[in-house]
């Protein structure tokens, strides 16, 4: 094999920006298979060039130059950054292959901007890339295993990729590990609801954690394992082997029915310091926090007593729920929410609009054949500034009036300081306020009242809701434009638009 000069680009973020969450946290949200990549390319013998993009770079500095190949990885939301950059690195003769959630998600779109798109992802998957590193004139190829790889590269082989990123993080400074993929419960809206469960090997993970004592007095890890604890005592007796208890700080996803007093007090005595539950739903979705026999009112006051119960042992708890599920009907679903606020003035809540993120998850091929799927461009999909599945309940007005009503009384002056009161530690405080006053309280409470206001005045853009236009409304197709900034000249003609139906269309060719 020719020795190739080798670009990867983690894009964490879909533009510039200056937002204080971003400023504080994007560099924590570095990915990890880039770094992965970045190190079995190198093990070849290849040159690797890797930055990882938080919104704070010049990028057209940061790129890599002079390369062969490409890789990116991006989500949904920074898709057409990807295609930009995609078309951009094309016409200087580079070979560019896209991996990452949204290539999983909208594989037969991103086939049209990249050279290849990788799924399930192998060493052997890079190495075959490599073997054939030329641009596909037509249309790109598609390759994906039939499942993840069984083992990674850990952190210290992947350092060298990993610690520029860290740099960037101006205080808090995570170091993103992971000890399992996939996920054994089965939400239908979950983009790993079909990836089989497979724990990594601890060995490796303990050794990482013995590598990370040589870096850092007290190491900050947080782990990207879609539900961290499934195999409780083989993680936790791992991590208390390499050291004393509490040398480290974790922050970990995990679910209510995974935490029990007991965990939690095991939790507590190894140093995890943050976690973020799915709740979702008060009428639905109910086995990850064993309250799949009860709804409503009795599971909002269970699962409030549950995570304040979490309080004793963890300091900061993020409680996850998904707004406009089939589920949902009347201002209930909402009112609950409120009164979980209230009853659970300690946690974070953090509000997802429900979103189809094309094939990756099973429910989208039901939302697909009800033509309810709206084609609102990748810019926007990241679960907040929108939802791109018409309401089965609620009318779009109606919707938003209730999205604005928790929105504001979750981010209100009395809840985000009854949040400080009921928190303990500076940090804590500190990162409860900053979020509530940053793009994810208030900013999102802007942007909702804009869309709004939007359905009411301009008859277009409410057509476009109501899937009677698929004209994308002005007001959408500027933002594109002043967030890509430099990059909106080399969006590929037609990026901006694509096919929201290609799930169901691809499931009906293969019947017939």
């Amino acid at each position: 094999m020719a020795k190739l000069k080798i670009g990867i680009i983690d894009l964490v973020s879909k533009g510039p920006t200056k937002t204080m969450w971003a400023r504080i946290m994007h560099a924590n949200l570095a990915s990890i298979m880039p770094t992965v990549v970045a190190t079995w390319c190198e093990q070849e013998g290849h040159t690797v060039q890797m930055i990882c993009y938080t919104g704070f770079e010049d990028l057209d500095k940061e790129l890599p130059r002079d390369v062969d190949i490409v890789f990116i990885c991006s989500f949904t939301q920074a898709a057409l950054l990807a295609y930009a950059l995609s078309n951009y690195f094309r016409n200087k003769g580079a070979v560019t292959v896209l991996g990452g959630p949204h290539a999983r998600c909208y594989p037969d779109d991103a086939v049209l901007y990249f050279d290849y798109v990788l799924g399930f992802t192998h060493k052997s998957t890079i190495m075959q890339v490599l073997d054939n590193c030329a641009s596909q004139k037509d249309i790109g190829k598609y390759i994906s295993e039939k499942k993840q790889p069984s083992n990674l590269p850990g952190v210290e082989e992947r350092w060298k990729f990993i610690e520029p990123t860290l740099k960037k993080a101006p205080f808090i400074k995570g170091v993103p590990m992971i000890g399992s993929l996939g996920c054994p419960y089965t939400c239908a809206f979950c983009i790993d609801s079909t990836v089989p469960y497979q724990s990594l090997d601890f060995e490796l993970i303990k050794n990482d954690l013995r590598f990370l004592l040589t870096k850092f007095k007290r190491p900050l890890v947080v782990w990207h394992d879609p539900n961290f604890g499934i195999k409780f005592n083989e993680n936790l007796d791992a991590i208390a082997s390499v050291a004393n208890p509490k040398s480290f700080r974790f922050i970990a996803e995990s679910s209510l029915s995974i935490l029990t007093e007991e965990h939690l007090t095991t939790f507590q005595q190894n140093g995890f310091e943050a976690i973020l539950p799915g709740i979702e739903s008060w009428y639905d979705l109910g086995n990850k926090s064993r309250t799949s026999h009860i709804s409503g009112e009795e599971k909002m006051n269970r699962i409030s007593e549950h995570v304040n119960m979490i309080f004793k042992y963890i300091p900061y708890v993020q409680t996850n729920f998904v707004l406009g599920l089939d589920c949902d009907e009347g201002a209930e679903p909402f009112e609950l929410t409120k009164r979980f606020v209230d009853k659970t003035p300690a946690a974070f809540p953090g509000y997802s609009l429900l979103s189809a993120f094309g094939e990756a998850a099973p429910l989208n091929l039901g939302y697909q054949r009800e033509n309810r799927v709206l084609p609102f461009p990748f810019q926007f999909l990241n679960n907040h500034l929108a939802m791109n599945i018409k309401p089965k309940n609620y009318e779009w007005i109606d919707f938003y009036d209730k999205v604005i009503d928790l929105t504001s009384y979750t981010f209100s002056n009395k809840a985000i300081y009854n949040r400080f009161m009921a928190t303990r530690g500076f940090t804590t405080k500190w990162m409860n306020v900053m979020r509530a006053v940053s793009s994810e309280g208030y900013g999102r409470l802007k942007f909702f009242r804009q869309v709004r206001r939007h359905l009411i005045e301009d008859k277009n853009f409410r057509n476009y809701f109501e899937g009677v236009t698929t004209e994308l409304p002005s007001f959408y197709t500027d933002i594109i434009k002043d967030t890509l900034g430099y990059w909106w000249q080399w969006l590929p003609k037609g990026a901006i638009e694509h096919d929201q139906n290609a799930y169901l269309h691809k499931t009906l060719k293969k019947v017939a």
